[in-house]
């Protein structure tokens, strides 16, 4: 009897995983056609359109991402210039506070050596991070965001370096 109830539990337990499973994989495709690709804006068409892959004007973006990168890691530009230039920077307000004291920060600059664009809104930044002007870090990679009409430094790309530096800081 007890023999019974264990296969019977055991068969129980089979059937629920494999419906479990056969729901995920049913599921799927309709999670996925519901997923955000666009981020977060609506009127999406199902056309067979290729996807934009780059700015409407790359040359202009290139510009003010180099500049803005720039200037993001330039010691010299003040905190609150910093947040204007940081993805989600008065969020991110604490975590650049934390850096402006910082001796090894002061030294720290970037030099942008390649743009790649992934989408109208985001683009794959290659930059050397130089400590008092020689390489440090040369041919790091990082990530640009298009956010309210400026391309800004990632939160994940500053998260990156906060790792690399073996520091933890609240927010990253």
């Amino acid at each position: 009897m007890v023999r019974q109830m264990l296969v019977e539990r055991r068969g129980g337990r089979s059937r629920l995983a494999v419906l479990g499973a056969v729901a995920v994989l049913a599921l799927a495709p309709a999670l996925a056609s519901c997923s955000d690709d666009n981020g977060g804006k609506t009127g999406g068409t199902a056309s067979s359109s290729p996807p934009v892959t780059a700015p409407t004007d790359p040359v202009a973006a290139k510009a003010q991402i180099t500049k803005n990168w720039t200037a993001f890691f330039d010691p010299k530009t003040p905190v609150a210039e910093k947040v204007k230039l940081l993805e989600n920077g008065e969020q991110m307000r604490p975590v650049l506070g934390a850096f402006a004291g910082d001796k090894n920060a002061a030294m720290t600059s970037a030099k942008v050596t390649g743009i790649e664009f992934t989408s109208a809104t985001g683009a794959n930044v290659t930059y050397d991070l130089l400590v008092g002007g020689s390489p440090a870090l040369p041919g790091s990679k990082g990530t640009s965001i298009l956010q309210n009409g400026t391309w800004k430094v990632s939160v994940k790309t500053l998260c990156g370096l906060v790792e690399l530096s073996g520091v933890t800081v609240q927010g990253c």
